[in-house]
């Protein structure tokens, strides 16, 4: 008997979730299992909103942002019965294997599925890059890049008008977006829940170059540094006499077409997934380490604290401070 294996995306979108979906179907039916797909997360899984699906399904869908699945969130699915309600749908299909595409709440559906007898497998795919249990997830280089493409927009009619342009852009509670794309465009400031700065030193960095050569400057932010980016922006003005903006780049990071790397590595991810439940494993996730696939449990990956950059922090202080 083919053994049956059913794929969900869930949490926020990312670019690169298609090309993962795609390498989990292709992948598995190279293997000689039948493939499912789940749409809507958890919720359609609730639902049975499940399909079978051959290769040609995922045709022509690496290039394409978002995820084909779609997704929703479901914070109900923490109750037993809605678990519960989830295991039978699947156990209708007689699919024992799941494999779910997305961040820390995905994870914990997952694990709680794995407890009722599910063999589940989490691929890390979040374009924040705050799973502590892996270098890397699927979305991230995508955003850091189009981040990079309205920097580079920003810049110049910051340069033109000679003002100071503070970017607010996504990560949640992880500075990795702020960090990565601040470093890649020469930037300011780089202000980041890992290396907050206090408003005093904001004000007197901004006067000080002022005072020098530079004319405009660029500051990146990470989402909830600040209440209210556009109050604060305010206060710099007063404080420095420096005409400054604000810009939220909001949800345009999450869209577009995911680069090569956010291709491959979805690849790897979701080949590597089929594999680890062809092996028997359950209550996993994978994760990036040294460009090497590791296979983790999610109790522990859950319990894990994404480490500090040191080495892109001291870049900062040293080139951009």
């Amino acid at each position: 008997m083919s053994k049956k294996i059913a794929v969900l995306t869930s949490g926020g979108d990312a670019p690169g979730m298609n090309a993962c979906v795609r390498a989990v179907i292709r992948s598995g039916i190279k293997s000689g299992c039948d493939m499912y797909v789940i749409y809507d997360g958890y919720k359609g899984l609730v639902e049975g909103k499940i399909e079978q699906v051959d290769r040609n399904f995922v045709s022509d869908i690496i290039n394409r942002g978002g995820t084909i699945l779609r997704t929703a969130r479901l914070p109900e699915f923490k109750e037993d019965a809605i678990q519960k309600m989830a295991v039978k749908q699947l156990s209708d299909y007689g699919i024992d294997s799941l494999i779910v595409i997305g961040g820390d709440g995905t994870y914990r559906g997952a694990a709680e599925l794995a407890k009722k007898g599910v063999h589940t497998v989490g691929i890390p795919g979040t374009i924040d890059n705050d799973i502590a249990s892996t270098e890397y997830t699927i979305g991230f280089d995508t955003c850091c890049n189009t981040i990079c493409e309205c920097v580079d927009k920003i810049r110049d009619t910051t340069t033109s008008h000679q003002r100071c342009t503070f970017i607010e852009v996504m990560g949640n509670k992880c500075g990795d977006l702020a960090l990565y794309s601040g470093v890649a465009e020469g930037v300011e400031m780089i202000i980041t829940p890992d290396d907050p700065i206090e408003d005093e030193k904001v004000f007197e960095k901004l006067k000080s170059l002022k005072g020098g050569k530079k004319k405009h400057s660029l500051v990146i932010v990470s989402e909830k540094i600040y209440p209210n980016i556009f109050e604060f922006v305010k206060k710099v003005t007063e404080k420095t006499g420096i005409e400054t903006r604000a810009e939220i780049l909001g949800h345009l990071q999450r869209g577009g077409s995911p680069t090569s790397k956010d291709r491959i590595e979805a690849t790897r991810f979701g080949i590597a997934a089929v594999q680890a439940i062809l092996d028997g494993e359950s209550s996993i996730c994978l994760g990036l380490h040294n460009g090497k696939i590791r296979r983790i449990n999610i109790d522990e990956a859950l319990a894990m604290k994404r480490p500090e950059n040191h080495e892109l922090l001291e870049a900062i202080k040293l080139v951009n401070r």
